[in-house]
């Protein structure tokens, strides 16, 4: 009987586990008149994220980085050309498997750039 409860303790511990690793980490990037946040912006190479991009700014902006999301595996979300295209105040969400790298990131709107609207993307 002890050995049946250890058994059913051992399996319920697994099952009540694997729901929450599976659920993907969650990352919020802020986009504004002219920054990204956080900055660098860090991610685990190979593990599912849920990367919330929030527009804070009246002005649309958007968050360039093609080789990133060439070389991650989108699982949901829209990005067109490598890009997330903001208007001002929109929450946009796009879930992926990043692939490990070091990614440069820009806002490819008129000057958006010049004025620091740059980050890094750091994958390890």
């Amino acid at each position: 009987m002890l050995k049946f409860r250890l058994a059913a303790i051992a399996a319920l511990s697994l099952v009540a586990g694997s729901p929450a690793s599976a659920q993907p980490a969650v990352q919020t990037i802020a986009l504004w008149s002219y920054g990204y946040s956080p900055k660098p912006i860090h991610l685990k190479a190979g593990r599912p994220v849920r990367l919330v991009f929030v527009n804070r700014s009246g002005k649309g902006h958007d968050f360039t980085a093609r080789d990133f999301f060439a070389r991650s595996r989108i699982l949901s979300g829209e990005v067109r050309g490598g890009e997330i295209e903001l208007r001002g105040g929109q929450t946009k969400t796009v879930t992926l498997i990043p692939a490990a790298g070091t990614y440069a990131v820009y806002c490819s709107h008129f000057l958006h750039s010049a004025f620091g609207m740059r980050a890094t993307i750091v994958v390890n």
